[in-house]
């Protein structure tokens, strides 16, 4: 499938992220991409790319989240050889390869505070040094970095450059999920569907039941448009008969009757509520052991976080609408408690 054949929709706010990203694309400036994963951050920077006057160069992307810290600078900015253990031989860093193109940085907020100082310098004066050297390089790049981490947050608690959130920040575009897109979800399901059903053959298209066009539009999808093209794929090559609609589809491709349980826990560790609780059950509190009144509160505040934030496959805003909280306050709950999805 053509990657940018996925980047379509019809939706007010989709068309205005398609806007912006269009506007954008000519300028030289950094531009920081924002949104949940599965929601197309990679297509805004291919897009951002292919409209600039840099379309002929270049598009190098980095997963900063993909490498282990040790790695990150030496990625981005090369080494010399005998830099370090087991570097063998030169080798250009990103950077270097994106000369007169694009630099795409995914999962920007992963990077370590001395990488962040190092990149820095790199925005500000485009110039590089490969690990291992004292020459610095003159390079021409235009950065385009996506996250799906609260930047300015991070920043506010010393964990995220200041100045550099700055540097990389002259446009910010900021994805919608897909559940507020509205009218996208039955226009891509579409897409997706007949896609999948001229691959494995099909003569014709049949479409879906009105009972399963309305699960598709009740559905939340944390995952986005990613998780919606793996629903709508499977329910396809699975369905039997092209000449009817599409009866059925399934969310979750774990659910099973026979799904293995759970390895029990070790002794002394917190039950994971999102998994070893029923729906309808609400953590309990211990109150012969509660020992410091303060921590105990904290824990039970986590636990009751973590349970309502599983049950709503980590829809924060239908989390916040459950507990009676802001989305902002909700948030500000889930960094307080250091809580990320997949915990």
């Amino acid at each position: 499938m053509e990657r940018e054949n996925q980047f379509i929709g019809q939706s007010g706010a989709f068309l205005d992220a398609v806007e912006r990203t269009s506007r954008a694309a000519p300028m030289r400036r950094p531009v920081l991409v924002i949104g949940e994963r599965g929601t197309g951050k990679e297509l805004i920077a291919e897009r951002l790319h292919r409209l600039s006057t840099r379309w002929d160069e270049p598009l190098v992307t980095m997963n900063c989240a993909a490498l282990p810290e040790t790695l990150i600078e030496a990625e981005l900015f090369g080494h010399e050889a005998g830099a370090f253990t087991g570097a063998t031989k030169v080798r250009a860093g990103r950077f270097e390869e994106a000369d007169k193109g694009t630099l795409f940085l995914d999962e920007l907020g992963t990077l370590s505070m001395a990488a962040q100082e190092r990149l820095l310098r790199a925005v500000e004066y485009g110039e590089v040094t490969r690990i291992g050297s004292s020459r610095p390089m003159r390079v021409d790049v235009r950065i385009v970095a996506a996250t799906n981490d609260d930047l300015p947050a991070m920043a506010e608690q010393g964990r995220f450059r200041a100045d550099l959130l700055d540097r990389l920040s002259f446009e910010v575009i900021t994805l919608p999920p897909l559940r507020v897109r509205e009218g996208d979800i039955g226009v891509l399901a579409d897409y997706f569907g007949r896609r999948m059903a001229a691959e494995i053959g099909w003569e014709a298209w049949p479409g879906f039941a009105d009972h399963v066009q309305q699960q598709l539009e009740d559905y939340p999808w944390p995952g986005n448009v990613r998780e919606l093209r793996n629903v709508i794929e499977r329910a396809v090559y699975r369905w039997d008969d092209w000449e009817r609609p599409i009866g059925h589809v399934q969310f979750d491709p774990f659910e099973s009757p026979w799904k293995p349980a759970a390895p029990p826990r070790p002794q002394g560790t917190a039950p994971d509520f999102r998994t070893s609780v029923s729906a309808d059950a609400r953590p309990t509190l211990d109150l012969e052991h509660i020992g410091d009144l303060r921590a105990a509160v904290d824990e039970h505040e986590k636990r009751i976080l973590e349970h309502a934030l599983g049950k709503h496959r980590w829809n924060q805003r239908q989390t916040a609408k459950a507990l009676g909280l802001s989305y902002d306050q909700l948030r500000h709950c889930i960094r307080k408690h250091g809580l990320a999805e997949g915990d």
